[in-house]
């Protein structure tokens, strides 16, 4: 065993040194001999000391016990207590001062060296562990501290991408507006273009052509910007359900005309509008929004000479619908990303499209607390079904 600086600390001047004796034979130094608990922590305050042997009964104020508290206070030093005694009162006063070692006299020097050398170990461990505890408590701190300041962080980015979020929308319902204006009058335009080459004239032809290319174009620019317009509302939340009364049919038929004037293919829309009721109470901007949208898809998407089937009814308190074309039809692969923004299959070639009808169609379903499912194979067709909870 390694040599130590050892306190020895009694008040039977003969058992102090016969103890002084047996430590000095295993090379330990006695840095000192007090008898009462006051003159120990004098020669602790000049002598630093690596284990202190403790009596219980000692001479002056301070018993053996009250001494080892204020040693534990001040100086973290292992003490071994050195006692006659081993009733209950007194063993239970030593456990409350979390001793390294209790020896009963009298003792054996080899008992002895095996209690001292147990309790620098002991006291080594538990350092070592309050060590190990402090650093980890302070990881916690500055993990804590860290994570803290982590949340700040992502609060202050999650405020800032809701300012850009608002500023985006603004920016896109404004310029939205903006273009809206500007394509009516050219919208208008166009169409007195085509009332006046009614008239005789040589470029007669050439000026319908022309005037009705510009009615597409404008018609297809301002249905792209109406889908902006929507999904600026929907990224600001501000796509609200306003059920107000309407007439279904008259609804219908506006779609039915719109679609049908915007179509550039020979394809025949065949209706079945069963157990409609006159009025129904819903929210027709969202009804048109879908309708209009799958009706022109299904006219988009199918060749010359074929037919669209476009059944509406009522069942059960819910508006049903069906969309069912002869078309090019979805792959397989990428049904599953048929409702995400942009999303156009690749078989769709050079037809034209933004690829937002069908999110615009999800999303209006969804705000109408409605279902949406389909089927579809390439090269086979699509078909549609939406179910829309109403009001007579």
């Amino acid at each position: 065993m390694f040599p130590l600086r050892i306190l020895i600390t009694e008040d039977d001047h003969v058992s102090a040194l016969l103890l002084k004796k047996a430590l000095e034979k295993n090379n330990h130094e006695i840095i000192g001999i007090s008898d009462s608990g006051e003159r120990a922590l004098e020669i602790l305050e000049t002598s630093p000391a690596d284990i202190v042997m403790m009596d219980i009964n000692l001479a002056g104020e301070l018993d053996g016990i009250r001494t080892t508290e204020i040693i534990n206070e001040k100086y973290d030093i292992p003490v071994v207590y050195l006692s006659a005694s081993s009733d209950a009162e007194t063993l239970t006063k030593v456990v409350g001062t979390n001793p390294s070692a209790y020896v009963i006299k009298p003792f054996n020097i080899r008992e002895l060296n095996m209690v001292i050398e147990l309790a620098i170990f002991k006291d080594r461990k538990e350092k070592e562990l309050q060590k190990l505890n402090n650093e980890l408590e302070e990881k916690v701190r500055q993990r804590t501290k860290d994570l803290a300041e982590a949340n700040k962080e992502l609060t202050r980015a999650l405020e800032k991408e809701r300012e850009i979020g608002e500023l985006k929308s603004r920016i896109v319902l404004n310029v939205s507006h903006g273009f809206k204006t500007p394509l009516t009058s050219i919208l208008s335009s166009a169409q007195l273009l085509q009332q006046y080459a009614e008239r005789e004239h040589p470029f007669k032809a050439k000026i319908q052509k022309h005037a009705q290319k510009i009615e597409n174009s404008v018609r297809s620019l301002n249905s792209l910007l109406t889908s902006v317009l929507f999904f600026g509302k929907a990224d600001a939340n501000k796509i609200d359900y306003k059920p107000k009364k309407m007439f279904l049919a008259a609804m219908l038929n506006e779609i039915l005309d719109v679609v049908k004037a915007g179509s550039e293919n020979d394809v025949k829309i065949n209706t079945k509008f069963d157990n409609l009721p006159k009025t129904i109470t819903s929210d027709s901007d969202l009804l048109y929004q879908i309708f209009e949208n799958l009706l022109s898809n299904a006219v988009k998407y199918s060749k010359d000479g074929q037919e669209v089937e476009f059944k509406v009814w009522l069942e059960d308190g819910q508006l049903k619908a069906s969309v069912k074309d002869q078309g090019i039809g979805i792959p397989e692969k990428e049904q599953s990303q048929l409702f995400d923004r942009f999303f156009r299959a690749k078989n769709v070639g050079i037809i034209e499209g933004s690829g937002l009808g069908l999110s615009i169609v999800k999303k209006s379903i969804e705000v109408l607390n409605g279902d949406i499912t389909f089927q579809s194979a390439q090269g086979k067709g699509t078909t549609f079904l939406v179910s829309i909870p109403i009001q007579n």
